[in-house]
């Protein structure tokens, strides 16, 4: 079996072969698009794997390239780093130490869902972005409120609420034409946000891992959606600190010698979980008296305690999450 290391663009990529014995067989910089790459590995007249860094698209190349390799792992950006650390760096050389780590099985990999499971994912991910952008323009009707000495009435978002910002008076044609717009943005925002969450729900309808955990007090369907779609396969893990390892919710370690030093959680992995767990968490505690007395335990009333508190309860929450995929079972109060 020969071994290819690839370093892919999206106008150019290059290509390294490397031959049972771990001799280079051919260096080559294919420029254009995808198909030309794929037709050029297809006339490989002997078996290969292939290796390549996760980017964008990864997953789709991912899925035409199992058609044509005998094995495709995917590396993982961040850990290639830490491995090539190196001042000469170019497409070639990259897809040289690519093939190498291909031969010597030494490829950190990364999982790669399904292609259904990756638009799961992205579609998570645009409603938090359309999240953001409807508070950017909550905020912007904010500021020119105050900027014009204006007090806003309660529950402003509501539709009482709604028609007292579209009544109210502003001493200048121009701020009237700013809160038009900004209130015009806001509604727009409001209707894509409600569009995608019908199409999540009906989602996560169809999936029993999202109801499971959902009977997780705190935990919503937003919650439950995430975990579910970034764990994918529980199995996977193997074991429950790898997971939150995954979902960055471990701290950071620095020991050599005997000396153990613990800092900030590693913040690796899908921010949008960390945050959706993290708010879970705040419910789960206020909502169950098990999780309360966990988090309690750790703050040891203490108020700077809280926030590291509350993402141990996160932590312990995610393992709570990884066991019931794994069995199958519904919360148990007690627990």
């Amino acid at each position: 079996m020969w071994f290819i290391g690839l370093d892919v663009h999206w106008r150019t990529s290059t290509v390294c072969i490397l031959d049972e014995h771990g001799r280079r067989v051919k260096s080559k910089t294919i420029r254009g698009s995808w198909e030309k790459l794929l037709k050029e590995l297809a006339e490989v007249d002997k078996p290969f794997a292939i290796c390549y860094e996760a980017s964008c698209g990864y997953g789709c190349l991912y899925d035409r390239l199992r058609g044509i390799a005998r094995r495709v792992v995917v590396a993982h950006p961040g850990q290639l780093r830490l491995i090539f650390r190196s001042k000469r760096k170019n497409d070639r050389v990259d897809a040289e130490k690519l093939a190498k780590l291909l031969f010597l099985d030494e490829v950190p990999p990364v999982y790669v869902p399904s292609v259904e499971m990756r638009s799961w994912r992205q579609l998570i991910e645009h409603r938090r972005r359309l999240i953001d952008k409807r508070g950017r323009s909550k905020n912007g009707i904010r500021s020119l409120l105050r900027s014009h000495g204006l007090r806003p009435t309660r529950r402003l978002w509501t539709g009482a609420g709604r028609a007292w910002l579209e009544a109210v008076a502003f001493p200048t044609p121009m701020a009237t034409v700013q809160r038009d717009l900004l209130v015009g943005e806001l509604s727009h925002f409001d209707g894509q946000v409600g569009q995608v969450t019908k199409v999540l729900d009906g989602i996560g309808k169809q999936h029993p891992g999202v109801a499971l955990l959902e009977t997780i007090p705190g935990v919503g369907p937003r919650t439950a959606e995430a975990v579910v779609a970034y764990m994918d396969d529980p199995d996977r893990f193997g074991q429950n600190h790898k997971v939150a390892s995954y979902f960055g919710l471990v701290p950071s370690q620095d020991a050599s010698a005997g000396v153990n030093r613990l800092g900030h959680i590693t913040k690796q992995g899908p921010p949008t979980v960390r945050k959706l767990l993290v708010e879970a968490s705040w419910q789960a505690i206020r909502r169950c008296p098990p999780v309360r007395a966990y988090f309690e335990r750790i703050a040891g009333g203490k108020a700077d305690r809280r926030k590291i508190a509350v993402v141990a309860t996160a932590h312990y929450l995610l393992r709570c999450m990884y066991a019931m995929l794994q069995t199958g079972e519904v919360w148990r109060h007690a627990g």
